[in-house]
This record gives structure tokens, C-alpha cells and sequence, in this order.
């Protein structure tokens, strides 16, 4: 069976880094990869230890987590579908890696992943450019952090996890609704407020029919025009 044949059922192929392949790179990773499924709050990669794998985010959410001096763990970066997890080349992993939803992952032990690379050069200069690219998103959103104002940075991290999720319509043009994967600490962690800050927020884009927070983690946008020019 060709690589292409073998990925044609992956949701995310046309966004991660295999839609930038051609056929014998494909298969290449084929016979590398594997399905993982990782439940809510499982580790794919703990800080300090050997990083034995890499892999694409077929699914779900994921958070780079580092721990404080103080023995906390501090947040520092959330891993969407269609993006790479893992560090290849390196030794032991800067972050933990760990599920803040179920996710599915295609998984590439890291030594094998590395010699692909290495016999495939632009294939290795792909994930470069994707690795550049991460950074300079990460680093655009942490200066757009320190200058957006509370509401401003809540209403602009609901669009974006809408986005990047994938929520589901009820009809083309229709409301948006998806699963919130974090914790409202959590959420707090990422946007630097308090917990009562982001549940201020959230309860005033409620009232004001922007939003809906169906059950204890649904969020539904009612008004994505308005929630935009909240986030401006």
C-alpha cells in the first residue's frame, strides 16, 4: 500500500508537516509510525528525561509544561492538531508534554525519525521551517500578552481555540460550540490573570450574548463579530 493511500484517512495531513511531502518521504514516516491515544492528563514527554519520541497532533490539546523553582508547574505553550510534538536531535526534554483533552497522536521514535531525516534532506528542512515558524507565532502571541487588556486577551483565546480545535456548527453559518480543554486555572496560567479575572471575562461576554457556556467546560460563540472587536 503506498504512504499516500496509508494517510489518506488522517484529518490532519493537508495542515501538518506529511502534507509537504511527496510519496517516498511518506513512506518513509509510514513505517515509523504509530497511533497513540492519550487520555485527559496522560504524559507523552516528562522534562529532565531521555525525549525518546516526536510526533504529529492528529487530535485533541496538549500543553508544554516546565516546573517553578518553587516545585509548581507553569504552563508555557499549548500544542493544537496538525502540530509537531517532540524535539528531534535533542537530549533530555526541555518540557513535560502531557494531554489537556483526549488526543490522538501519530508517534515516530525520535533515534529512527532522525536517520529519516537525515536520508531525506528536505524533508528535514520542511520541519525546520515549520520549527521557525512556531517560534515566531509564540513569540508574536507573548508581545500581543503584554499589550492586550484582560477582555482582550480572554475573547481573543476563545476565537483562536474555536479555530485551532476545530468547534462544530449546527449549521453553515451558525453558532460555533466546542469543548474548552482547559481549566479555568489553567486558562489563567496561560493568559497571566487570576482564575477571577478569566471567570469576570467569561460571564461578561455571557451576559452580553457574545458567548453561551453550555455545561461545565461547552463554550458557544453567538456572536463572532462581536467577540472579534472584543479581542482588538
Amino acid at each position: 500500500m503506498e504512504a499516500a493511500t496509508i494517510c489518506a484517512d488522517c484529518a490532519v495531513r493537508d495542515k501538518a508537516l506529511c502534507g509537504a511531502l511527496n510519496d517516498a518521504e511518506l513512506e518513509a514516516l509510514n513505517t515509523l509510525g504509530r497511533r497513540r491515544v492519550l487520555k485527559r492528563g496522560e504524559t507523552l514527554i516528562w522534562a529532565g528525561e531521555e525525549s525518546a519520541v516526536c510526533a504529529n497532533l492528529l487530535s485533541g490539546v496538549l500543553k508544554l509544561a516546565a516546573s517553578t523553582a518553587d516545585g509548581r508547574e507553569q504552563i508555557v505553550g499549548l500544542l493544537y492538531p496538525a502540530d509537531f510534538v517532540g524535539k528531534p536531535y535533542a537530549g533530555e526534554a526541555e518540557f513535560t508534554v502531557s494531554a489537556v483533552s483526549d488526543a490522538e497522536l501519530c508517534v515516530f521514535p525520535r533515534g529512527p525519525f532522525e536517520a529519516v531525516l537525515e536520508d531525506h534532506v528536505r524533508m528535514e528542512r520542511l520541519l525546520l521551517q515549520r520549527t521557525f515558524a512556531a517560534l515566531e507565532e509564540a513569540r508574536g502571541r507573548m508581545l500581543a500578552l503584554g499589550r492586550l487588556s484582560a477582555s482582550e486577551k480572554v475573547a481573543g483565546f476563545l476565537l483562536d481555540m474555536a479555530d485551532r480545535t476545530g468547534g462544530c456548527r449546527a449549521t453553515g453559518f451558525g453558532p460555533v460550540t466546542f469543548d474548552l480543554p482547559l481549566t479555568r486555572g489553567e486558562m489563567a496560567e496561560v493568559l497571566g490573570l487570576t482564575i477571577e479575572t478569566v471567570s469576570r471575562q467569561l460571564t461578561k461576554l455571557k451576559d452580553a450574548g457574545t458567548i453561551a457556556l453550555p455545561g461545565s467546560r461547552g463554550v458557544t460563540i453567538r456572536d463572532r463579530q462581536a467577540l472579534e472587536i472584543a479581542a482588538q
